[in-house]
């Protein structure tokens, strides 16, 4: 009899053991990082050169304005996708649309993109180009996710052969709010049916001066975050097969900045301090610091020639050396940015940027951001 019950036991054991009823954990349920998604289609059609101008000075102001954002206790991501449309060089097959960059949270790729657009006469398509980008870009299925897209241009929205209340149904598919930014009057906004499209797709209706010349302040603060970024950048140490370029595109967008004016340089160089600046996947200090860095594998060919023939334990000594650098050079840019923003809000004019492409996009982000309990 005793065998039995042992033999019982013994064969209740392995099966539980082995479909997992004995002694069973649940599985620690993986928490996903909120992301802002926001997609940004312009017109690159001929009219459109001061629109193109204003992301290309603005965008540092909106990254940095997003670098403020929480979700409860975390800090969400942030990924930039880019299109353009109604440009004449673009495939007419395609209805004049191509996607500049998928979602994308290289600030420094997502600069040399907007740099690299030109324009051209066309037809702008506006239904075809949201929903173009509803179908290719990566929105994800996160529920927290904050997903916003953006359109601006001068043309009726009506233009081409998708309809863009059938692409807007889309978006609400995939939880996408469509925000619409008419470049001109406000009434032949409405009359071209912009707002209609921005009522329709749950997001805000927006008009600005394209041609208008943005107010930048300057400050006495300006000259020392502009040296303290030279010494940021010098804080890098560029690994892998794409290192090198990366590491020169940073220098690149450095200049581009700076070719539009100094307060811009300012922006970019707040943004290189902020928590949105990563570079892992080429800078062995980022890369250290969320422990991605096989340095057993790490191929010395690839690395600036004053680590070529050093050690392990040297070239991880010479990170952790950049990395304290780093921190502290970061940290001042930070500190100064403070007392920066606090000059601006005293100078500033209340109504002297209002219409201009950063204001109107942060601030509709703010609004639709709080509805899904993001805060600043």
């Amino acid at each position: 009899m005793k065998s039995i019950v042992l033999k019982v036991t013994l064969i209740v054991f392995v099966f539980a053991t082995t479909f997992g009823f004995a002694n069973h954990q649940p599985e620690k349920e993986i928490k996903k990082i909120q992301t802002i998604k926001v997609a940004l289609l312009l017109d690159t059609s001929n009219s459109m050169d001061g629109l193109i101008n204003q992301a290309k000075a603005q965008l540092w102001e909106i990254v940095n304005e997003l670098s403020y954002a929480k979700y409860g206790i975390q800090k969400p991501n942030l990924e930039i996708a880019l299109y353009e449309y109604g440009n004449s060089n673009l495939s007419a097959r395609e209805g004049y649309i191509r996607q500049v960059l998928q979602f994308s949270n290289d600030l420094d790729e997502i600069s040399e993109k907007l740099f690299s657009l030109t324009t051209n006469g066309g037809n702008e398509f506006c239904g075809q180009v949201i929903e173009t980008s509803l179908k290719e870009l990566s929105w994800g299925t996160n529920k927290e996710d904050l997903k916003l897209l953006f359109i601006a241009g001068n043309e009726p929205f009506t233009q081409g052969k998708i309809n863009y209340k059938d692409a807007i149904t889309d978006a609400k598919e995939k939880e996408v709010v469509i925000n619409t930014i008419f470049c001109g009057n406000y009434s032949n906004g409405i009359s071209g049916m912009w707002k209609d499209g921005a009522d329709l797709g749950g997001g805000d209706y927006m008009t600005i001066n394209q041609d208008k010349k943005v107010v930048h302040i300057i400050t006495p603060y300006d000259d020392e975050i502009i040296i303290l970024n030279k010494k940021l950048n010098a804080t890098y140490i560029y690994y892998g097969n794409d290192g090198y370029s990366k590491f020169s595109n940073q220098n690149v967008q450095d200049a581009n900045a700076m070719s539009l004016n100094k307060e811009v340089e300012v922006k970019r160089a707040v943004s290189k301090s902020s928590r949105l600046y990563s570079n892992s996947n080429w800078d062995l200090v980022d890369a250290d610091k969320k422990g991605k860095m096989d340095y057993k594998n790490l191929k010395k060919k690839s690395l600036p020639k004053n680590l070529q023939n050093k050690s392990e334990a040297e070239i991880k000594a010479y990170v952790k050396l950049k990395a304290k650098e780093r921190k502290i050079i970061q940290q001042k840019i930070k500190e100064l940015d403070v007392k920066r923003r606090s000059f601006i809000a005293k100078k500033q004019k209340a109504d002297s940027n209002k219409d201009v492409l950063n204001n109107v996009m942060i601030k509709a982000i703010k609004r639709q951001a709080k509805l899904k309990n993001y805060s600043w």
